[in-house]
Protein backbone atom coordinates (compact mmCIF):
# COMPACT_ATOMS: atom_id res chain seq x y z
CA UNK A 1 0.00 0.00 0.00
CA UNK A 2 2.94 2.18 0.71
CA UNK A 3 4.50 2.19 -2.78
CA UNK A 4 1.19 2.88 -4.37
CA UNK A 5 1.25 5.81 -2.25
CA UNK A 6 4.76 7.25 -3.09
CA UNK A 7 4.48 5.84 -6.93
CA UNK A 8 1.19 8.01 -7.09
CA UNK A 9 2.86 10.90 -5.47
CA UNK A 10 5.87 10.61 -7.77
CA UNK A 11 3.53 10.95 -10.49
CA UNK A 12 1.76 13.50 -9.23
CA UNK A 13 5.37 15.76 -8.74
CA UNK A 14 6.23 14.69 -12.48
CA UNK A 15 3.50 15.29 -14.75
CA UNK A 16 3.66 18.43 -15.45
CA UNK A 17 7.25 17.77 -16.12
CA UNK A 18 5.85 15.30 -18.44
CA UNK A 19 3.10 17.42 -20.02
CA UNK A 20 5.39 19.87 -21.32
CA UNK A 21 7.57 16.77 -22.74
CA UNK A 22 4.78 15.58 -24.30
CA UNK A 23 3.74 19.46 -25.91
CA UNK A 24 7.17 19.88 -27.01
CA UNK A 25 6.69 16.65 -28.63
CA UNK A 26 3.45 17.67 -30.35
CA UNK A 27 5.24 21.00 -31.26
CA UNK A 28 8.45 19.32 -32.81
CA UNK A 29 5.60 16.63 -35.06
CA UNK A 30 3.80 19.64 -35.79
CA UNK A 31 5.55 20.63 -39.13
CA UNK A 32 5.22 17.28 -40.32
CA UNK A 33 1.70 16.59 -39.13
CA UNK A 34 0.88 20.21 -41.44
CA UNK A 35 2.96 19.06 -44.36
CA UNK A 36 1.29 15.31 -44.66
CA UNK A 37 -2.05 16.68 -44.19
CA UNK A 38 -1.85 19.72 -46.39
CA UNK A 39 0.75 18.27 -49.21
CA UNK A 40 -0.38 14.09 -49.46
CA UNK A 41 -3.56 13.51 -47.67
CA UNK A 42 -5.46 16.18 -48.32
CA UNK A 43 -4.81 15.97 -52.11
CA UNK A 44 -5.25 12.72 -52.14
CA UNK A 45 -8.26 13.12 -50.54
CA UNK A 46 -9.82 15.41 -52.78
CA UNK A 47 -8.80 13.91 -55.58
CA UNK A 48 -10.40 10.83 -54.82
CA UNK A 49 -13.65 13.20 -54.42
CA UNK A 50 -13.06 15.23 -57.50
CA UNK A 51 -12.49 11.84 -59.81
CA UNK A 52 -16.68 11.88 -59.10
CA UNK A 53 -17.36 15.46 -60.45
CA UNK A 54 -16.92 16.66 -63.76
CA UNK A 55 -14.51 19.07 -62.51
CA UNK A 56 -12.89 21.84 -65.13
CA UNK A 57 -10.27 24.01 -63.88
CA UNK A 58 -11.26 26.91 -65.54
CA UNK A 59 -15.07 26.84 -64.82
CA UNK A 60 -15.34 24.92 -61.78
CA UNK A 61 -17.31 21.05 -61.38
CA UNK A 62 -20.48 19.19 -61.26
CA UNK A 63 -20.94 16.02 -59.60
CA UNK A 64 -21.58 13.37 -62.21
CA UNK A 65 -20.76 9.63 -60.56
CA UNK A 66 -19.39 7.17 -61.77
CA UNK A 67 -19.03 8.50 -65.72
CA UNK A 68 -15.43 9.32 -65.63
CA UNK A 69 -14.92 5.61 -65.02
CA UNK A 70 -17.54 4.56 -67.37
CA UNK A 71 -15.68 6.99 -69.75
CA UNK A 72 -12.35 5.54 -69.17
CA UNK A 73 -13.67 1.99 -69.58
CA UNK A 74 -16.22 1.86 -72.62
CA UNK A 75 -15.46 4.92 -74.28
CA UNK A 76 -11.90 6.30 -74.13
CA UNK A 77 -9.58 4.37 -76.35
CA UNK A 78 -6.39 6.73 -75.61
CA UNK A 79 -7.11 5.23 -71.63
CA UNK A 80 -6.38 1.28 -73.00
CA UNK A 81 -3.83 2.61 -75.46
CA UNK A 82 -2.23 4.55 -72.87
CA UNK A 83 -2.23 1.23 -70.48
CA UNK A 84 -0.69 -0.76 -73.28
CA UNK A 85 2.14 0.98 -74.32
CA UNK A 86 2.84 1.45 -69.83
CA UNK A 87 2.74 -2.41 -69.62
CA UNK A 88 4.89 -3.07 -72.50
CA UNK A 89 7.37 -0.80 -71.21
CA UNK A 90 6.96 -2.47 -67.70
CA UNK A 91 7.14 -5.63 -69.56
CA UNK A 92 10.65 -4.91 -70.94
CA UNK A 93 12.21 -2.98 -68.73
CA UNK A 94 11.55 -4.29 -64.99
CA UNK A 95 12.84 -7.89 -65.76
CA UNK A 96 15.68 -6.38 -67.95
CA UNK A 97 16.75 -4.01 -65.30
CA UNK A 98 16.77 -7.10 -62.59
CA UNK A 99 18.80 -9.42 -64.79
CA UNK A 100 21.46 -6.97 -66.21
CA UNK A 101 21.66 -5.43 -62.74
CA UNK A 102 22.37 -9.03 -60.94
CA UNK A 103 24.60 -10.03 -63.60
CA UNK A 104 26.85 -6.81 -62.89
CA UNK A 105 26.56 -7.54 -59.62
CA UNK A 106 27.72 -10.61 -59.66
CA UNK A 107 30.86 -9.68 -62.28
CA UNK A 108 31.77 -7.26 -59.91
CA UNK A 109 31.66 -9.28 -56.52
CA UNK A 110 34.72 -10.74 -58.29
CA UNK A 111 38.37 -9.82 -57.26
CA UNK A 112 39.32 -7.94 -60.21
CA UNK A 113 41.18 -4.98 -60.41
CA UNK A 114 40.07 -1.38 -60.88
CA UNK A 115 36.59 -2.66 -58.80
CA UNK A 116 35.89 0.48 -56.97
CA UNK A 117 35.88 2.31 -60.26
CA UNK A 118 33.65 0.42 -61.84
CA UNK A 119 31.53 0.03 -59.29
CA UNK A 120 31.58 4.07 -59.35
CA UNK A 121 30.20 4.08 -63.06
CA UNK A 122 27.63 1.58 -62.83
CA UNK A 123 25.87 3.29 -60.32
CA UNK A 124 26.51 7.00 -61.37
CA UNK A 125 23.72 6.50 -64.36
CA UNK A 126 21.15 5.97 -61.28
CA UNK A 127 22.05 9.31 -59.93
CA UNK A 128 21.81 11.86 -63.06
CA UNK A 129 18.81 14.09 -62.97
CA UNK A 130 15.80 12.53 -65.03
CA UNK A 131 15.72 15.34 -67.23
CA UNK A 132 19.38 15.69 -67.86
CA UNK A 133 19.42 11.73 -68.56
CA UNK A 134 16.58 12.71 -71.50
CA UNK A 135 18.15 15.70 -72.91
CA UNK A 136 21.47 13.14 -73.11
CA UNK A 137 19.57 10.41 -75.08
CA UNK A 138 17.66 13.10 -77.05
CA UNK A 139 21.44 13.78 -78.29
CA UNK A 140 22.78 10.47 -78.51
CA UNK A 141 19.88 9.05 -80.52
CA UNK A 142 19.20 12.29 -82.21
CA UNK A 143 19.01 10.54 -86.10
CA UNK A 144 20.92 12.95 -87.47
CA UNK A 145 23.99 14.02 -85.66
CA UNK A 146 23.73 11.58 -82.69
CA UNK A 147 26.24 9.63 -82.22
CA UNK A 148 24.63 6.42 -81.56
CA UNK A 149 23.68 6.59 -85.25
CA UNK A 150 27.48 8.23 -86.83
CA UNK A 151 28.74 4.74 -85.18
CA UNK A 152 26.22 2.57 -86.73
CA UNK A 153 26.86 4.62 -90.28
CA UNK A 154 30.27 3.67 -89.78
CA UNK A 155 29.80 0.31 -89.57
CA UNK A 156 27.68 0.59 -92.59
CA UNK A 157 24.04 0.33 -91.03
CA UNK A 158 21.43 2.96 -91.17
CA UNK A 159 20.39 3.77 -88.08
CA UNK A 160 16.64 4.74 -87.48
CA UNK A 161 15.00 7.55 -86.67
CA UNK A 162 14.26 6.89 -83.08
CA UNK A 163 12.44 9.00 -81.82
CA UNK A 164 10.39 10.16 -85.10
CA UNK A 165 9.48 6.92 -85.96
CA UNK A 166 6.53 4.76 -84.43
CA UNK A 167 7.92 1.68 -84.77
CA UNK A 168 11.38 2.69 -82.80
CA UNK A 169 10.24 5.55 -80.42
CA UNK A 170 9.27 3.19 -77.73
CA UNK A 171 12.12 0.75 -78.02
CA UNK A 172 14.56 4.23 -77.79
CA UNK A 173 12.79 4.93 -74.30
CA UNK A 174 13.44 1.09 -73.16
CA UNK A 175 16.99 1.70 -73.68
CA UNK A 176 17.19 5.60 -71.61
CA UNK A 177 14.97 3.11 -68.76
CA UNK A 178 18.10 0.48 -69.11
CA UNK A 179 20.53 3.01 -68.66
CA UNK A 180 20.28 2.93 -64.78
CA UNK A 181 20.09 -0.40 -63.94
CA UNK A 182 23.36 0.07 -61.69
CA UNK A 183 21.45 1.52 -59.42
CA UNK A 184 20.44 -2.25 -57.80
CA UNK A 185 23.92 -2.95 -58.01
CA UNK A 186 24.53 -1.88 -54.58
CA UNK A 187 21.60 -4.25 -52.40
CA UNK A 188 23.03 -7.07 -55.00
CA UNK A 189 25.97 -6.28 -53.48
CA UNK A 190 25.14 -6.40 -50.00
CA UNK A 191 22.96 -9.24 -50.54
CA UNK A 192 26.19 -11.25 -52.11
CA UNK A 193 28.19 -10.45 -49.37
CA UNK A 194 25.17 -11.83 -46.60
CA UNK A 195 25.33 -15.48 -48.30
CA UNK A 196 27.49 -17.50 -45.67
CA UNK A 197 30.83 -18.88 -47.04
CA UNK A 198 29.84 -21.99 -45.09
CA UNK A 199 27.54 -23.02 -47.40
CA UNK A 200 29.69 -22.38 -50.33
CA UNK A 201 32.14 -25.14 -48.70
CA UNK A 202 29.44 -27.37 -48.22
CA UNK A 203 28.11 -27.22 -51.69
CA UNK A 204 31.82 -27.72 -52.90
CA UNK A 205 32.22 -31.33 -50.70
CA UNK A 206 28.78 -32.43 -52.18
CA UNK A 207 30.76 -31.86 -55.33
CA UNK A 208 28.48 -29.00 -56.96
CA UNK A 209 29.71 -27.68 -59.75
CA UNK A 210 29.83 -23.53 -60.09
CA UNK A 211 26.63 -23.45 -61.83
CA UNK A 212 25.04 -25.73 -59.18
CA UNK A 213 26.52 -23.46 -56.56
CA UNK A 214 24.72 -20.84 -58.26
CA UNK A 215 21.48 -21.48 -58.61
CA UNK A 216 20.61 -23.91 -55.40
CA UNK A 217 22.77 -21.17 -53.19
CA UNK A 218 23.34 -17.72 -54.43
CA UNK A 219 19.77 -17.02 -55.85
CA UNK A 220 18.09 -18.72 -53.48
CA UNK A 221 19.62 -16.75 -50.57
CA UNK A 222 19.78 -13.46 -52.84
CA UNK A 223 16.24 -14.29 -53.87
CA UNK A 224 14.60 -11.30 -51.55
CA UNK A 225 16.60 -8.40 -52.88
CA UNK A 226 15.80 -9.97 -56.62
CA UNK A 227 12.09 -9.40 -55.47
CA UNK A 228 12.56 -5.79 -53.70
CA UNK A 229 14.07 -4.40 -56.41
CA UNK A 230 11.66 -6.01 -58.88
CA UNK A 231 8.59 -4.56 -56.91
CA UNK A 232 9.77 -1.10 -56.75
CA UNK A 233 10.85 -0.82 -60.35
CA UNK A 234 7.56 -2.23 -61.18
CA UNK A 235 6.20 0.25 -59.07
CA UNK A 236 8.06 3.46 -60.61
CA UNK A 237 8.11 2.03 -63.90
CA UNK A 238 4.09 1.97 -64.11
CA UNK A 239 4.48 5.73 -63.25
CA UNK A 240 6.95 6.28 -66.49
CA UNK A 241 6.28 10.22 -67.30
CA UNK A 242 9.63 12.52 -67.64
CA UNK A 243 11.38 10.78 -70.35
CA UNK A 244 8.23 10.87 -72.72
CA UNK A 245 7.22 13.82 -71.34
CA UNK A 246 10.44 15.92 -72.78
CA UNK A 247 11.45 13.81 -76.20
CA UNK A 248 7.98 12.65 -77.51
CA UNK A 249 5.03 14.55 -75.74
CA UNK A 250 3.76 11.35 -76.02
CA UNK A 251 4.50 11.21 -79.81
CA UNK A 252 5.06 9.96 -82.96
CA UNK A 253 1.03 9.15 -83.29
CA UNK A 254 0.57 8.59 -79.71
CA UNK A 255 3.34 5.45 -80.02
CA UNK A 256 4.83 6.82 -76.29
CA UNK A 257 1.46 8.31 -75.09
CA UNK A 258 2.35 6.32 -71.44
CA UNK A 259 -0.19 6.25 -68.82
CA UNK A 260 1.03 9.00 -66.37
CA UNK A 261 1.79 11.26 -69.60
CA UNK A 262 -2.03 11.02 -71.01
CA UNK A 263 -3.29 12.12 -66.84
CA UNK A 264 -0.70 14.97 -66.93
CA UNK A 265 -2.15 15.84 -70.57
CA UNK A 266 -5.99 15.11 -69.34
CA UNK A 267 -5.42 17.35 -65.77
CA UNK A 268 -2.92 20.18 -67.21
CA UNK A 269 -3.28 20.71 -70.91
CA UNK A 270 -7.11 19.73 -71.46
CA UNK A 271 -7.95 20.79 -67.89
CA UNK A 272 -9.99 17.52 -67.03
CA UNK A 273 -9.28 17.29 -63.40
CA UNK A 274 -11.93 14.83 -62.52
CA UNK A 275 -11.16 12.59 -65.17
CA UNK A 276 -7.73 13.29 -64.53
CA UNK A 277 -8.25 12.34 -60.56
CA UNK A 278 -9.98 9.28 -62.06
CA UNK A 279 -6.96 8.05 -64.25
CA UNK A 280 -4.66 8.37 -61.16
CA UNK A 281 -7.05 6.34 -58.38
CA UNK A 282 -7.33 3.79 -61.33
CA UNK A 283 -3.87 3.44 -61.28
CA UNK A 284 -3.04 3.48 -57.90
CA UNK A 285 -5.83 0.39 -57.71
CA UNK A 286 -3.28 -1.34 -60.76
CA UNK A 287 -0.32 -1.44 -58.57
CA UNK A 288 -2.03 -2.07 -55.30
CA UNK A 289 -3.55 -5.26 -57.37
CA UNK A 290 -0.48 -6.30 -59.18
CA UNK A 291 1.53 -5.77 -56.29
CA UNK A 292 -0.36 -8.44 -54.11
CA UNK A 293 -0.31 -10.41 -56.74
CA UNK A 294 3.72 -10.94 -57.04
CA UNK A 295 3.59 -10.99 -52.91
CA UNK A 296 0.94 -14.02 -53.59
CA UNK A 297 3.26 -15.76 -56.75
CA UNK A 298 6.59 -15.18 -54.62
CA UNK A 299 5.62 -17.63 -51.82
CA UNK A 300 7.73 -20.56 -52.19
CA UNK A 301 10.04 -18.93 -54.43
CA UNK A 302 11.85 -16.25 -52.18
CA UNK A 303 13.75 -17.43 -49.14
CA UNK A 304 14.27 -15.19 -46.33
CA UNK A 305 16.06 -15.77 -43.32
CA UNK A 306 13.74 -17.18 -40.61
CA UNK A 307 12.16 -19.69 -43.48
CA UNK A 308 15.49 -20.93 -44.52
CA UNK A 309 15.92 -21.23 -40.79
CA UNK A 310 12.80 -23.05 -39.89
CA UNK A 311 13.18 -25.44 -42.88
CA UNK A 312 16.72 -26.58 -41.27
CA UNK A 313 15.30 -26.86 -38.22
CA UNK A 314 12.61 -29.25 -39.53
Amino acid sequence: MARTTVARSERRRLSPMRRREELMGYLLLLPFLIGFVGLWAGPVIASFVLSFFDYNVLRGGEFIGLKNYELMFFGDWRFWHSLRITFSYVGVVVPASVIIGYIWALALNQQVKGLSFFRTAFYMPSIVPQIASAYLFWWLLNSQVGLVNAGLDAIGIDGPDWFFSTKWALPALYIMGLWTVGGNILLYLAAFQGVPSDLYDAAKVDGANVFQRFWNVTIPLTSPVIFFTFIIGMIINLQTFTGAFVITRGGPAEATLFYILYLYKNGWEYFKMGYASGLAWILFLIIIALTWLSFKASKGRVYYEGSLRDEGAA
